[in-house]
């Protein structure tokens, strides 16, 4: 017969698999995800936000964490994105738009804007024509955008009225430029908010003997946006730049390219909306160090379905953040928890199944001996031979020892075990006493 210690250990190891395979399962669920980011351009602001953003998220111990990946310029983040080779990227889609690449959040809104003293008498794009228009352009991609606008609006190289002339400054050239006649207006391609922005204004009302300024904005922004949909358009408050009279005088209407935090549209919704939320959520810490950190945007929509299907689609999982219908843990793991339930629910019915079946082979295996118990005290009173006596005595031995195995294994039912108990000291005695004569004649 099988070792009872043995059948523990088989239990107790079936159980300890049992355990650490839930426990498994829990630390599969819980365990931080990595994602890669591919960061650029190099040297501008967003890799430093990203940086501080994934050690921010390390120092958290949130559910995900973030390895860069840097690369010089935006073309290349998003080539990366797009042959998947990272899960999240740094975007500029004027410049390349990866396919399937969703949108997270909007980094940098930038905008294009036209500056120059008051006394120049310009104050909207038309009357740029034939002029000498200062760029501040330090990107090559900012330059293709300005030239694509400037053609837009009939300004361009090959323009019947006059060609826009563009002249490269460095920004502490500006007022000189300006002073000196080698520029009528400066355009720019920023962040309207930012204090580099402010510096650049400011040096353009240096420039004019009253101090004043003028700023504007593309025309037909619409037109624009039609012929150039990876731009977005962007909306300048009147005073942003102070000053009496402000500037500008009334809010301008312009368009611009984005930097923007893009995902891979395989990446699961909950991860998409994870890294969103914890992004906006770390927004004010991150620009005690990164500045920039404030302009952080959500992208604008007006419904989900106009989210899903725009030129920039939005992703299903930022989406959720935005509209706070984030899966919670049940959600996410509904499959796999009832999976779970139902696999340690057929597994504890077989084990009760299991235990009672042995329950009723040791009982009746009880029975049995109890059985055979009764037969031996019946052929002991008929028997005269010592020996066969004696071999009943031994067999009496060995039927106790099996009754006190099956009992110390697990207990059984008390009546059964009472009768066998009766049973055994009757045979036992009837044997003694048979043997007795025996001997005795």
């Amino acid at each position: 017969m099988t070792n009872p210690w043995a059948r523990r250990e088989i239990w107790f190891l079936a159980l300890a698999v049992l355990l650490a395979a839930a426990g498994g399962a829990l630390f599969y669920w819980s365990r931080a995800t990595t994602l890669t980011i591919a960061v650029a351009p190099a040297g501008g602001t967003e890799p430093a936000l990203l940086r501080a953003y994934a050690a921010a998220l390390a120092q958290r111990g949130s559910g995900v964490r973030l390895t860069i990946v840097p690369f010089d310029g935006v073309r290349e983040s998003a080539e990366a994105l797009q042959e998947k080779r990272v899960d999240l990227a740094v975007v500029r889609p004027d410049v390349t738009m990866p396919r399937d690449g969703l949108t997270l959040a909007i980094l940098r809104e930038q905008a294009i804007l036209v500056a120059t003293p008051a006394s120049s008498g310009i104050a909207a794009m038309p009357d740029l024509a034939g002029k000498r228009l200062g760029l501040l352009a330090r990107r090559t991609a900012d330059r293709a955008l300005i030239e694509a606008v400037l053609d837009s609006a009939g300004l361009g190289s090959e323009a019947p009225a006059g060609a826009v002339v563009l002249v490269p400054l460095e920004e502490g050239e500006v007022t000189a430029a300006f002073t000196g006649s080698r520029i009528d207006a400066l355009v720019l391609v920023t962040t309207p908010t930012t204090p580099a922005a402010r510096r650049i204004v400011q040096a353009v009302q240096d420039a004019g003997p009253d101090r004043e300024a003028v700023l504007f904005g593309v025309s037909d922004a619409a037109a624009i946006l039609a012929r150039h949909p990876k731009l977005q358009a962007v909306t300048v408050p009147a005073g942003l730049y102070g000053g009496r009279p402000r500037l500008p005088a009334e809010e301008v209407a312009t368009v611009g390219p984005s930097y923007r935090l893009m995902a891979r549209s395989d990446l699961s919704r909950s991860r998409a909306a994870e890294v969103t939320q914890h992004l906006f959520e770390m927004r004010a810490g991150l620009a005690e160090a990164v500045p920039v950190a404030e302009s952080l945007l959500p992208p604008a929509y007006e419904t989900t379905a106009a989210a899903v299907s725009a030129r920039l689609p939005i992703h299903p999982g930022a989406l959720d953040y935005y509209e706070r219908e984030q899966e919670s843990f049940i959600e996410r793991y509904e499959s796999w928890i009832y999976l779970v339930a139902i696999f340690g629910g057929g597994i504890g019915s077989a084990g009760a199944w299991l235990r009672q079946r042995l329950s009723r082979l040791r009982r009746h295996r009880v029975e049995v001996a109890t059985q055979r118990l009764l037969e031996i005290r019946s052929l002991a009173r008929r028997s005269t031979e010592a020996d066969r006596l004696r071999a009943m005595a031994a067999e009496i031995d060995d039927l106790a020892a099996s009754i006190a195995r099956h009992a110390l294994r697990r207990p059984t039912d008390p009546r059964t075990m009472t009768a066998a108990s009766v049973a055994l000291d009757a045979a036992r005695a009837t044997v003694a006493r048979a043997l007795g004569s025996t001997q005795a004649g």
